[in-house]
């Protein structure tokens, strides 16, 4: 029986590019948004403890279930195996939320 895939995910927030491990993504029954679930950190089995990857560890430590903003989303993999999750600074250039209308009425704006 083949293992459960993992979910290598880039998205944006506050001016931060975070890259996470999980084990479930989908698109959420909440419009616009997607859900992660069972993240997935290294073990700690080294001497050498990662202060970024702690940051993210301590950030998602009580979260079951995360709703990521679509627009947010820079890019999705499977991957073999987990890696170190980080979060970096978005440089400009090339990274940059996808631009929305905003609604008004529910109706897109036209402004």
């Amino acid at each position: 029986m083949a293992s459960e895939p993992i979910y290598r995910i880039n998205f944006l927030n506050q001016g931060q590019v975070y890259e996470i491990f999980a084990r479930h993504v989908f698109q959420s029954d909440l419009w616009g948004f997607l859900e992660v679930e069972e993240f997935l950190f290294g073990e700690r089995s080294q001497m050498i403890v990662d202060p970024a990857e702690e940051k993210l560890k301590n950030e998602f430590a009580d979260i079951k279930r995360s709703f990521i903003p679509m627009q947010s989303i820079i890019r999705i993999d499977e991957v073999e195996k987990e890696g170190a999750g980080k979060i970096t600074e978005a440089k400009g250039g090339n990274v940059s939320p996808f631009p929305f209308p905003s609604m008004v009425g529910g109706k897109p704006s036209t402004d």
